[in-house]
């Protein structure tokens, strides 16, 4: 994943080097849920669960009650990135408008139990 730092990234290089699969332990968890069935897990894990990694930590960020711009800023994205990031986040939850989403952000990041955080 692009989060992984530059030790699981060098270590990755090397294993495909040698002939062999990299993948994070996040993807490793994903393509084995999706071939045992996985469907059922999902619905039961919340919707977030088919956010990829960087809108959860756009979601995240939005629920802690950053901007767009300093979303930008923080991440390294231009703020027209972020808000197709929003964009996608709220297409996937099926939330119609802005304060929708705002409002599912906050108590996303204030639930205790957030099966992808």
């Amino acid at each position: 994943m692009k989060a992984e730092g530059p030790e699981r990234l060098a270590a990755a290089i090397r294993t495909i080097l040698s002939g062999q699969v990299a993948l994070s332990p996040r993807m490793s968890a994903k393509i084995l849920e999706s071939m045992l069935g996985g469907l059922a897990g999902k619905a039961e894990a919340g919707p977030e669960a088919k956010l990829t990694d960087r809108e959860l930590e756009v979601l995240r960020l939005f629920g802690e009650g950053w901007s767009t711009d300093e979303i930008a800023s923080r991440l390294h994205l231009s703020p027209k990135t972020v808000d197709v990031h929003r964009a996608h986040i709220k297409e996937k939850l099926a939330l119609k408008t802005t304060p929708e989403f705002t409002r599912f952000a906050i108590r996303w990041v204030a639930s205790p139990v957030r099966p992808n955080a």
